[in-house]
C-alpha cells in the first residue's frame, strides 16, 4: 500500500516536490486554494494580452534541466526558450542608458566605454562568480539545511572570508563607476537582501546573469508552471484547484491528514510549499516551531506594487527587460529595510514581453508590467496604488522621452493586500525570506518539523531561499527528506 502524501499549495516547489515523491511512488495529491496551479506564479489575460502575475525572469537555466533531467526529460518538451538580447538596459536619467547584452565578452566591451580599464577587472570578477556557482549550485544548495557541518568543506574553508564580507564591499573594491556598482549589485536583489547584507560569496548571481544570460519562455513564465504540472501529472500526480487548506490534523504529534473545504482528508505524509508562517498557524499553538517574535525579527524580501498594463501602440526606448536607477539606490534601499515605509523616490523595473513575444499582446499594442519593490506590511489602499502609477509613469515618459499615459488601455494592480489574500503570504511579502548571512543554510527555517511528525515545509521561506530556481531544489531537498525517513 503506498504512503499518501497531500501537498498545500502549487508552487515551483510543491510541483517539484510532488514529481520527486510520485517518481519514488508515493500516492501525492495536491490542494491549491485558488483555481489554477502555480502558486505565485500565475497569469492574467485581459483583451488579448497576456500577464505573468509572478516571476519574469528566467534565470538558471541548467538548475531546470537538472531537474527535468532527473525524470529522463528536457525542459524543451514541455516550453522552447528565447536567449534574450539584450538581456536588459539599465536607464540612469533621460535617455542615459547601458543595454547588457547577451555575452559577457559584449558585456566587456559596454563596462569598457564606461570606465576604461573596467572589462579586465569584470573578467576577473565573473571568473571567481563562476567558481562560486560551480560551488554553490552545483553542490552547497543541494543540501538540506540539516546541520552546519554541510558548509564546511575544503572548498568552504578557503572560502569563508566571503561569507563575512558583502557583495558591496567586494563590488565597490573593483569598480569606481556608480553604474557599473549598479549593475553588478542588482542580480543579489534576487536574494532579498541589500548588496550591503549579502555575503560576497553570493556573487555566484553575477556569473547566472552575466555567464548564463537570460530568458523568456515563449508564451511566458506560466509555460514552466504548466511544463512542471504536465510531468507531474504524467508521473500520477493528483491535482486539486479551489481546495482551500483549513488546518493540519495531528494526533499524538503525528500528522494525520489536513482539512480542506471542511472535508477531513487523511495521509501519512503533509507537505506544505504555502508561507510557512501561514502553514504553522493552521496548527494549535504548541505544534508551532516559530513563535510570532521570532517571525518579526527575520529579514523578509520585499513584497511589490506590480501594474500590469495594456498600451494603445508599442512603446520606444525601451526592452524587454529594463531597469529603472535614475534615483539613488540606498534611499529606497533605506526605505525598504530600515524604517520600513512607501519609498518617497522608487526605483522600479519594467518589463514589456510583446517585445519578445507576440502572445503578450494583441498586434500593433504593447503589454506592460511594472514593479516597485517595498516593505512588507504597508498600508495598501487604491489611492495609493494611483499615486505610485503616476509616479512612475511620470518619470517613464522622461527617461524614455516618449509619451505613454494617454495611450494606457486598462491598469490591473496587484499589491500587500492581494499578496495576502491570494497566498497567505506573511506581512504580504513577495519573495519570501531574504538570503543574509543569518539566514543561510541550516539557519533558514527547517524543511522537516521538529514538533509534528510527518509534516513538512518547502518553498521561498525555507531551504535554499528565496527565487523560482531555489524554488525547484527545494522541492527536491525535501522529497529527498521525506524519502529517507520512510525508508526506515
Amino acid at each position: 500500500m503506498k504512503t499518501k502524501v497531500s501537498i498545500i499549495g502549487s508552487g515551483f516547489s510543491s510541483l517539484a516536490a510532488a514529481s520527486y515523491l510520485a517518481q519514488q511512488n508515493f500516492e501525492v495529491t495536491i490542494f491549491e486554494k485558488n483555481s489554477t496551479v502555480g502558486g505565485r506564479a500565475r497569469q492574467l489575460k485581459k483583451d488579448g494580452f497576456t500577464f505573468d502575475i509572478g516571476p519574469t525572469w528566467y534565470w538558471m537555466p541548467d538548475v531546470f534541466e537538472r531537474f527535468f533531467g532527473d525524470f529522463g526529460k528536457h525542459p524543451s518538451e514541455y516550453y522552447q526558450l528565447i536567449k534574450l538580447n539584450p538581456a536588459y538596459t539599465v536607464y540612469f536619467g533621460d535617455l542615459d542608458y547601458i543595454t547588457i547584452e547577451d555575452t559577457l565578452e559584449k558585456i566587456c566591451r559596454a563596462f569598457e566605454q564606461e570606465e576604461p580599464g573596467s572589462s579586465q577587472k569584470l573578467r576577473k570578477f565573473i571568473d571567481e562568480a563562476k567558481n562560486n556557482y560551480d560551488i554553490a549550485i552545483k553542490d552547497l544548495v543541494y543540501r538540506p539545511g540539516v546541520s552546519p557541518m554541510e558548509l564546511v568543506t575544503p572548498v568552504t574553508i578557503s572560502k569563508i572570508g566571503q561569507f563575512f564580507s558583502t557583495i558591496s564591499k567586494q563590488v565597490r573594491k573593483e569598480f569606481d563607476n556608480p553604474r557599473l556598482v549598479s549593475i553588478l549589485e542588482f542580480p543579489v536583489l534576487f536574494l532579498g537582501a541589500k548588496p550591503s547584507n549579502t555575503p560576497a560569496f553570493y556573487s555566484f548571481m553575477n556569473y547566472a546573469d552575466f555567464g548564463l544570460g537570460t530568458f523568456h519562455p515563449k508564451d511566458g513564465m506560466y509555460t514552466v508552471i504548466e511544463g512542471m504540472r504536465d510531468l507531474a501529472m504524467e508521473l500520477g500526480v493528483e491535482i486539486k484547484t479551489n481546495s482551500n487548506v483549513e488546518e493540519i490534523l495531528v494526533e499524538r504529534r503525528k500528522a494525520k491528514g489536513i482539512r480542506v473545504n471542511g472535508t477531513e482528508v487523511h495521509s501519512d505524509i503533509v507537505l506544505s510549499g504555502a508561507d510557512y508562517h501561514h502553514t504553522e498557524s493552521l496548527l494549535a499553538p504548541d505544534l508551532r516551531q516559530y513563535s510570532e517574535q521570532y517571525w518579526e525579527k527575520k529579514v523578509f524580501a520585499p513584497s511589490a506594487l506590480l501594474f500590469y498594463v495594456g498600451f494603445e501602440k508599442p512603446l520606444e526606448n525601451v526592452e524587454h527587460h529594463t531597469l529603472f536607477f535614475d534615483v539613488p539606490f540606498e534611499e529606497h534601499a533605506r526605505d525598504i529595510y530600515d524604517e520600513a515605509k512607501w519609498p518617497d523616490n522608487p526605483l522600479f523595473y519594467a518589463s514589456f514581453p510583446s517585445k519578445t513575444d507576440n502572445s503578450a499582446a494583441p498586434e500593433g499594442k504593447e503589454a506592460g508590467i511594472f514593479l516597485i519593490p517595498l516593505a512588507p506590511g504597508l498600508d495598501d489602499t487604491p489611492e495609493i496604488r494611483e499615486k505610485y502609477f503616476d509616479i512612475i509613469l511620470t518619470r517613464f515618459e522622461k527617461l524614455t522621452n516618449q509619451e505613454v499615459k494617454k495611450y494606457v488601455i486598462f491598469k490591473e494592480s496587484f499589491c500587500i493586500n492581494d499578496f495576502v489574500d491570494d497566498y497567505n503570504s506573511y506581512k504580504g511579502n513577495a519573495y519570501g525570506l531574504a538570503n543574509t548571512l543569518f539566514q543561510t543554510a541550516f539557519l533558514r527555517p527547517k524543511l522537516r518539523s521538529k514538533k509534528v511528525k510527518g509534516l513538512y515545509f518547502t518553498g521561498q521561506l525555507s531551504v535554499p531561499g528565496p527565487g523560482v530556481p531555489p524554488s525547484l531544489i527545494s522541492g527536491k531537498l525535501v522529497s529527498g527528506l521525506i524519502q529517507k525517513d520512510y525508508s526506515k
